[in-house]
């Protein structure tokens, strides 16, 4: 047994408290604000696919413009270290809906998860008297359409066919969609609308990957990609045997996207006009509430499911636990700030499960227990600053095969990352302090063996408290 097993077992009874932010959610109003008289908060989560933290010009890309999503950072709060506990679509989605992680929900690729609807921020939502739509990817077994009051889901492809044989882009059909049920909802009932959309993931099946709207295509024409330091031959030489192999299937991307300057110039470019035209699709959603005159009573979320390598490492897609897929944009703009809180970052760790807290939060609603984030409003909202988490627990599974996608685990701080790859019982250790892109494994170095040894026990008790 090994020595990681060993503290594993030994933590067990642990779970209970330890995990990082599992706590309930208190309704009604934050503290210090009187809701008496204020009607039920609308709640619009924006909702994009495979965008990294940087992939917005307000986080400093050089390249992209976003300039609504920038707007609205800048008259709310962005978190510049918000991350995902699991890099993948169908199970990061899974912990939005759940606010729980993997272990616990139980969606370990694609298919629905155990936990109960009920026990979900759309159903709590709706069965308070919400109007409840869901537009766009689902990517969790076949929609329960008859669980939302307006349900249309689609995704794989950029380019939908109609039923008279023409063609709708993905993101133009999520903007249609979008408008059809903010203005067909009833007026006198509060709402809550996710569009998530497909965009900027790459058509799998497609040589080209990114299909962009015609429109789009002079975007970024003369601009040069930078291309990532460490997007080299040497640095997925360095990743373990597992992974650092042509059988993974982060390397096959990594052939089908970025394996010759040419082809990373213009899988990034199509990347890009994807994430513009999302950025676009926001600017009309969201001038559509401020035409309804509901703006200074909505809340609106952006977010995405999982970060994307963009060539580093050798790689491309998701799954591991690098910060290129972890960390991932948020931006809330909650009409519940005061002025001196907006245009703001904030560098705690938030997390994609505490967005469903947060939102009942906001819809005056108690989380249920089996919740494991924290309501992130208590960090622009409250007159104190609040205790909050400093780590986390990340897990992945293995998908299909190991030397397909192994599984991975991590003990995540902000200067110090704990790998594990439970298949191989391998550890990695990273200080992310002098070696931001986690290029040099520490895990063997004598003169770090009581920092791998206090971080692995502490890994151990984080990972038995997520189920």
């Amino acid at each position: 047994m090994s020595q990681l097993t060993n503290t594993f077992v030994g933590v067990l009874f642990l779970a209970v408290a330890l995990l990082s932010g599992n706590s309930a959610t208190a309704a009604g109003p934050p503290e210090g604000n009187d809701g008496a008289d204020q009607k039920p908060m609308n709640i619009l989560v924006l909702y994009a696919d495979d965008w990294r933290n940087d992939t917005l010009g307000v986080a400093g890309n050089p390249v992209v413009k976003t300039p609504v999503l920038d707007d609205l950072a800048n008259d709310g709060i962005r978190f510049t270290h918000n991350c995902v506990t699991t890099s993948i679509c169908g199970i990061s989605r899974a912990s939005l809906f759940t606010g729980q992680w993997m272990s616990r929900h139980g969606n370990r690729s694609f298919k629905p998860w155990k936990t109960p609807w009920e026990q979900t921020y759309p159903g709590m939502l709706r069965s308070s008297g919400y109007h409840v739509g869901h537009v766009g990817k689902w990517h969790n077994g076949r929609i329960p359409e008859d669980k939302f009051d307006f349900s249309r889901s689609y995704y794989g492809k950029h380019w939908i066919e109609k039923k008279d044989g023409s063609k709708i882009h993905v993101t133009k059909k999520n903007e249609q969609d979008a408008l059809t049920f903010l203005k067909s909802r009833p007026e006198k009932k509060p709402f809550c609308l996710t569009v998530a959309f497909f965009a900027t993931h790459a058509e799998d099946d497609n040589p080209l990957q990114f299909l962009p709207q015609p429109q789009s295509m002079e975007l970024y024409k003369e601009t040069e990609i930078p291309v990532p330091a460490n997007a080299t031959q040497e640095s997925f030489d360095r990743l373990p045997d597992f992974v650092g192999n042509e059988k993974n299937e982060g390397r096959n991307r990594w052939h089908w996207r970025f394996d010759t300057p040419e082809k990373f110039q213009s899988m990034m470019k199509n990347y890009y006009r994807l994430a513009t035209e999302v950025d676009t699709t926001c600017g009309r959603i969201l001038a559509e509430l401020k035409r309804q005159g509901i703006t200074d009573n909505t809340l609106v979320i952006f977010t995405t499911d999982n970060g994307y390598y963009h060539a580093e490492h050798g790689l491309a897609d998701k799954w591991y636990p690098h910060e290129e897929s972890i960390r991932v944009p948020l931006i809330i703009n909650d009409p519940r700030m005061e002025q001196a809180a907006r245009s703001k970052t904030n560098d705690e760790f938030t997390l994609n499960v505490d967005l469903a807290p947060t939102i009942l939060a906001a819809a005056g609603l108690t989380a249920p227990e089996t919740m494991q984030g924290k309501d992130i409003s208590a960090l622009y909202l409250a007159d104190e600053r609040p205790a909050w988490r400093n780590e986390f627990f990340y897990e992945h599974p293995m998908l299909k095969r190991t030397d397909f996608i192994p599984a991975s685990e991590a003990l995540v701080r902000k200067d110090w990352k704990y790998f594990y790859w439970p298949e191989f019982d391998r550890e990695q250790l990273f200080d992310l302090k002098n070696d931001p892109h986690e290029e040099h494994d520490l895990a063997a170095d004598p003169a770090v063996a009581e920092r791998l040894a206090s971080m692995r026990k502490r890994f151990a008790e984080l990972k038995a408290a997520a189920n």
